[in-house]
């Protein structure tokens, strides 16, 4: 160790005494579950105790341990002044002057570039938002409810109304999704408190689920997408194999009971689709989650969704038939989701942690599809998943305003920023699916 290695508690802030000043190796020993330092502009800090309550969650936090989360920090906190008071006490000194300000293989000409587009982002106003246009669109989520629960309490539940109402049912449960996803974001208030509370309502009341169960899963996606053991969202426990790394590494360290499982059930996914039992472990997880966590807030919110419901569709379908239709829209509501959502991911690149810079590693795991009024609408506007991802916190409504000097950026560093039609989107999604089968396929043949 170097100057800087004042400390003689592990895991504890160095509070009280001089600032060190740190190397690059210094900061990434320090990357072990129960010692994390981490470098934001270029100050070093040490965040092993403050991760258990992190208000993002411990993981998101820890999975910048040993290096620097400048790029992140500053995506994820729309009011970075408001964040130093928290910091403050974890300051443990600053890197070296002979250091540089980027760590390992990330760019520091693109690290560059991109930190002055985000200003000139900030400069046009483009992430404030426009609040008007997310309560119309929590107003027709309500219409499209409203309509359903009218149709069939005043015309009957016939096969065809019952068809009809259900996907009303459905539409409205995605689109509650992507308003949510908005306010999960902190993307429509200044106030990051007003965000959390109608998030609260919105994931709560409106889709029976938990904003803290989101949001920590969520932030660790944007953090690290893609990035094996780190992003959530492949995280399929050796089930699923996706990508060209994990169907090889899967099969060499399970057995082939395992990978045959992992294998049909693949083949029961892209036959017909997200299976019923999706909604399910849905709304299992979510309420394990809760209750080990004992998150009573989010727990009485979503409680509120199946009080409502129940005791509108019981008096019309009774018990029974009010659990169908309650599993039917979440069926149709799991495919809308699941092909939209992996339609901008699954086909790009998905391996372990390769420390590029923000814009490199953003644009490596995804890509965005064609913009209409359809698209923008029926996928909540993560067609521009590329903006999304690059500026989390920015109004979905200023995505298009900001895409061609994104795509100015990548074509000046040699970037592909690929822009796919919906249908292409979702071909791809099957296609990549195949293409890792065939990977673990030739890895089981040549074992």
């Amino acid at each position: 160790m170097g100057r800087g290695s004042q400390q003689t508690e592990p895991g504890e802030p160095d509070s009280g005494k001089t600032k060190g000043v740190y190397t690059w190796e210094e900061v990434q020993r320090h990357s072990s579950k129960n010692d994390k330092w981490l470098v934001i502009d270029r100050k070093v800090y040490n965040i092993t105790q403050w991760a258990k309550r992190h208000p993002g969650g411990f993981r998101v936090i820890s999975h910048y341990a040993g290096e620097d989360a400048t790029e992140a920090f500053t995506a994820f906190h729309p009011d970075s002044k408001f964040v130093q008071k928290f910091l403050k006490p974890l300051l443990l000194g600053e890197l070296a002057a002979t250091e540089p300000s980027q760590d390992q293989d990330k760019n520091a000409a693109i690290v560059q570039d991109f930190e002055t587009l985000r200003a000139q982002v900030e400069k046009k106003g483009l992430l404030r938002s426009q609040p008007l246009f997310f309560f119309l669109h929590l107003g027709h989520i309500l219409l499209l409810e409203a309509i359903a629960w009218f149709i069939l309490s005043t015309w009957g539940t016939g096969w065809i109304l019952t068809l009809l109402c259900s996907v009303l049912l459905a539409t409205a449960q995605s689109q509650a999704g992507w308003l949510q996803h908005d306010f999960g974001h902190l993307s429509v208030f200044k106030r990051s408190r007003w965000n959390h509370a109608v998030h609260k309502f919105v994931i709560g009341h409106l889709k029976g689920a938990s904003a803290n169960w989101w949001n920590h899963r969520h932030f660790q996606h944007h953090a690290k997408p893609n990035i094996v053991t780190k992003d959530p969202d492949i995280n399929t426990l050796d089930t699923f194999v996706l990508g060209q790394t994990l169907p090889v590494e899967s099969f060499k360290k399970n057995n082939i009971y395992d990978s045959l499982i992992g294998t049909i059930l693949v083949f029961f996914f892209l036959s017909v689709g997200p299976p019923l039992l999706i909604p399910v472990f849905y709304n299992f997880n979510i309420m394990y989650t809760m209750i080990s966590r004992r998150y009573w807030v989010d727990l009485a919110w979503s409680m509120t969704y199946y009080l409502r419901y129940f005791s509108c569709y019981i008096p019309l379908y009774g018990v029974f038939g009010s659990l169908a239709l309650f599993f039917f829209v979440r069926f149709l509501e799991s495919h809308w989701f699941v092909w939209v959502t992996q339609m901008n991911h699954i086909p790009m690149d998905i391996d372990h942690e390769k420390h590029k810079d923000w814009l490199t590693m953003q644009l490596q795991s995804t890509c965005n599809i064609e913009q209409s009024f359809f698209n923008d609408w029926f996928s909540g506007h993560l067609n521009f998943q590329i903006e999304h991802h690059l500026f989390p916190t920015m109004p979905r409504h200023n995505y298009h305003l900001v895409a061609p000097q994104v795509r100015e950026l990548c074509e000046k560093h040699g970037i592909p920023y690929q822009v796919k039609t919906l249908w292409r989107g979702f071909a791809d999604i099957v296609t990549s699916l195949k293409s890792s089968g065939d990977l673990w396929l030739d890895a089981y043949l040549h074992k």
